[in-house]
């Protein structure tokens, strides 16, 4: 696999300290062989959404490829004076070797499932939390995002110009992969396109149009220059005084002579909706019905709702800042916690309880399925069962509420489904990450899987996310007796 680990960086120490020192505790007692059940799950939906996507499995897949302490880093680390010697030399010596599921890229997921879980030495599935979560967290967010403004065009491209607001330039460049596993058709950075094989989308900036002596001559230039992608910025001055007349006789003195026609023009500023309109007019009297209008400016999934709602003559939407930084709900909020341990051969089920219910954890080694109507091909709920649990969906199986364990629910002819598949075993890699292209494709049947009703932008459903019988007991007999201590 292609490492995207751009300019060999190593990512070994993007921990956090207590990570170590959590490591270098349990190395000098009788935990250090004790293995560990971790996983990672969601709390909450972003932005009030019925369902968020998955994304960033193959850069988690890249760092637990190259866990590796460097020369430098043991010197740090020594001269920290916070660790025993011997800890710095299994340091030095570090191999990893856990177990690590996840729930595929691109796959819809919901609160409180285990979307990654880490089986291994409790020193190793410590010292990877910070990563696991930062990975997945971002782009889980970001391609969120993306779905959302996707959902809110109905079918007219999106693209992700949002580099030059992005949080850094691994927000940049990471954010733009999701944004395309979110469904957005192209990226203005080119370094995600070219490693990711994905489409570069991009014009002109305003600094083109006032490089020159006049508006008319920037366009004519452009247009020699790219006569079979002729996109023109139409806002630098005055979008329908100069803009549109400039730029439709640029295609009547430039491309019309060579058989060209243009791609279309961009509106980056003012009321587009109302511009929108005007141009779409002036352009089609001119004779460039087929000339795209692609606008820009601050876009989210609200404006663009709303300017379709109003007639907006508008092919394809750029967002920027809004979508690459996620602005309006900025934290995804995974939280890698521990549910179970392995000791003399047995699996001791672990939970953390808080007077806040909602972070009650779900204990013991688990399995999220997703159970299919055969009829529909509809998603019904999802199930959560201990790990020596089969749904046998040739049988009749009864679903209930976690909460309101009255609601309760018996399907048949359904196919259930495991979420997760194994990554690593021991340590070494045993999946292969699709490209973000068969992520996307695969991210769409998932969405079109789920009900409108969970998928709409207002109050959606709550879409179910069950536990087994034999779970909800477990989980409720250690609340009773942890409530007794």
């Amino acid at each position: 696999m292609k490492n995207n680990n751009k300019n060999n960086l190593n990512l070994t120490m993007l921990m956090d300290l207590y990570e170590l020192t959590m490591a270098n505790g349990i190395f000098d007692s009788d935990m250090r062989d004790t293995i560990t059940y971790f996983d990672m799950f969601f709390r909450r939906v972003p932005d009030k959404g019925g369902y968020a996507i998955m994304a960033g499995i193959e850069q988690l897949i890249d760092y637990m490829n190259n866990l590796k302490f460097e020369k430098e880093d043991i010197e740090y680390l020594r001269n920290l004076n916070l660790f025993r010697d011997d800890f710095i030399d299994y340091l030095e010596n570090f191999e990893f070797c856990c177990d690590v599921w996840a729930i595929p890229e691109g796959t819809v997921i919901f609160p409180h499932e285990p979307i990654v879980t880490v089986k291994g030495p409790a020193m190793q599935a410590l010292m990877v939390e910070t990563m696991l979560l930062l990975t997945i967290n971002h782009q889980s967010l970001i391609a969120t995002k993306a779905n959302r403004i996707v959902r809110a065009a109905q079918g007219r491209p999106v693209m992700e110009f949002g580099a030059r607001r992005a949080h850094g330039f691994g927000a940049a460049y990471y954010g733009a992969r999701a944004a395309i596993i979110g469904g957005c058709t192209g990226t203005s950075c080119v370094l995600t396109a070219k490693d990711f094989d994905v489409k570069a989308s991009g014009t002109m900036a305003h600094s083109w149009v006032q490089l020159f002596k006049d508006e008319y001559t920037a366009f004519k230039t452009y247009a020699e220059k790219y006569p079979d992608s002729c996109l023109l910025l139409v806002d630098t001055y005055n979008v329908l005084k100069s803009g549109i007349p400039n730029a439709i006789k640029v295609f009547d003195d430039v491309l019309k002579p060579l058989g060209k026609r243009p791609v279309g023009i961009r509106i980056d500023s003012g009321d587009i909706t109302y511009i929108s309109k005007k141009a779409r007019k002036m352009l089609d009297d001119a004779g460039y019905s087929d000339c795209k209008i692609c606008v820009s400016n601050s876009l989210d999934e609200h404006l663009i709702r709303d300017m379709i709602y109003q007639g907006a003559c508008v092919d394809t939407f750029g967002v920027g800042e809004r979508l690459i930084t996620a602005s309006s709900e900025a934290v995804f909020g995974g939280v890698y916690k521990l549910a179970a341990i392995e000791k003399n051969g047995a699996v001791i089920p672990k939970i953390k309880i808080s007077e806040n219910t909602a972070k009650v954890t779900l204990p013991g080694v688990k399995i999220p399925w997703r159970l299919f109507d055969n009829k529909t091909g509809k998603a019904i709920a999802d199930v959560i069962t201990l790990g020596n649990e089969k749904i046998d969906d040739t049988e009749p199986y009864e679903i209930f509420d976690p909460v309101h364990t009255w609601k309760r629910k018996t399907i048949t002819d359904f196919t259930a489904k495991k979420l997760q598949v194994k990554i690593f075993e021991e340590g070494r890699q045993v999946y292969t990450s699709p490209c973000v292209k068969e992520i996307s494709d695969y991210r769409e049947n998932q969405v079109n899987s789920m009900w409108d009703e969970v998928t709409r932008f207002e109050n959606p459903h709550t879409y179910y996310v069950d536990l087994s019988q034999d779970l909800w007991d477990l989980r409720y007999s250690l609340l009773e007796k942890l409530s007794k201590k």
